[in-house]
């Protein structure tokens, strides 16, 4: 079983070298990312693993196919970036549901308390020995009201988060679960009664640019928006507009609709070309890190185990319908 493992970095080699050696795969790690111009590179391998900035467009699809690769492993739970319908057929696609949930839910709110209480910016000052606290004025969590978008494994544990902070919770979900003792309500009234609105869900057809213009018109004024899902669930330009005339107070993004050619690489030494993202950055109430939500030790053993299992048991005949991602008409 030949694996050839796209976008690879240093921490994700220990896990998958681990489970890969008991489970008798043999991993190629590329460092490049796939996408049209390097999917020549799956020649001669029957699996193909990615993340979630790899493209696996219709193009590439055909070309895996035609390669003869017979499976794509995610190491990650959205699949967004894979064209299901051109794999229908031709590729099975798996991936990992949930590597640690509580990973993603804890940074979110640490992004929070991050730009609330400005402990990025006391950091640097007191490195210089500047111990003026003007500017760093924040609020009490307790007692503010949070919208949470998406209540499904990292969605949960985020508001119980929030919960134990002692904040009011609002969810929204297309498909509410009533069990979890949420107070499910429609968007309108998330983007109207917010302090802080949090995006948990997958992005689709219809979540592309869910916080945009008319939506953060409907927001309280200094609105606080957190986005550790995916990038384009936000419409940059907008948040930008809306950061400007002060309707937003402040947001946390890990993640960022143009980050493919961007994030996981080290490009201090190059002029960012991308004006959208060197304006967020500049913004003194915006905090921009590089998608590493989930990097956690145990994430990253849970995605190497997971990843190898689904590949072990597709080799085998067995597939885990479980972790299958199943083709939507």
């Amino acid at each position: 079983m030949k694996v050839a493992f796209f976008d690879a970095k240093s921490y994700d080699k220990p896990g998958f070298d681990h489970y890969a050696a008991t489970a008798g795969i043999e991993i190629k790690y590329l460092e490049t990312k796939l996408d049209e111009d390097t999917v020549s590179l799956a020649a001669g391998f029957e699996a193909v693993c990615v993340f979630v900035n790899d493209t696996v467009n219709a193009a590439v699809v055909e070309k895996l196919h035609a390669l003869g690769v017979k499976v794509i492993a995610l190491r990650c739970a959205g699949f967004n970036n894979v064209d299901m319908s051109a794999c229908r057929g031709k590729l099975r696609v798996f991936r990992v549901p949930a590597y640690s949930p509580h990973a993603v839910a804890e940074y979110a709110m640490a992004m929070l308390l991050t730009i609330n209480r400005r402990t990025h910016k006391a950091y640097i000052r007191t490195r210089d020995f500047n111990f003026s606290l003007r500017g760093m004025v924040g609020f009490d969590l307790y007692g503010k009201t949070v919208g949470v978008i998406g209540t499904g494994k990292i969605g949960r544990p985020f508001a119980e988060i929030c919960q134990g902070f002692g904040m009011h919770v609002l969810a929204y979900d297309k498909i509410p679960d009533n069990g979890t003792g949420l107070h499910y309500v429609s968007l309108p009234e998330i983007f109207r009664e917010s302090d802080i609105i949090s995006l948990h869900c997958p992005l689709t057809p219809e979540t592309r640019h869910l916080i945009n213009a008319d939506s953060i018109s409907l927001m309280k004024k200094g609105v606080t928006i957190l986005n550790t899902s995916r990038g384009a669930l936000v419409n940059t330009e907008d948040l930008i507009a809306g950061i400007k005339e002060k309707q937003v107070g402040a947001a946390c993004l890990d993640v960022y609709e143009e980050e493919s050619d961007i994030f996981y690489e080290d490009r201090s030494g190059h002029i960012l070309q991308d004006d959208k993202l060197v304006r967020l950055i500049s913004m003194p109430n915006v905090l921009v890190t590089s998608h590493q939500a989930y990097l956690t030790n145990e994430a990253l053993d849970n995605i190497a185990a997971i990843t190898v299992g689904n590949l072990q048991k597709f080799f085998a005949g067995t597939p885990d319908e479980t972790t299958e991602v199943i083709y939507r008409q």
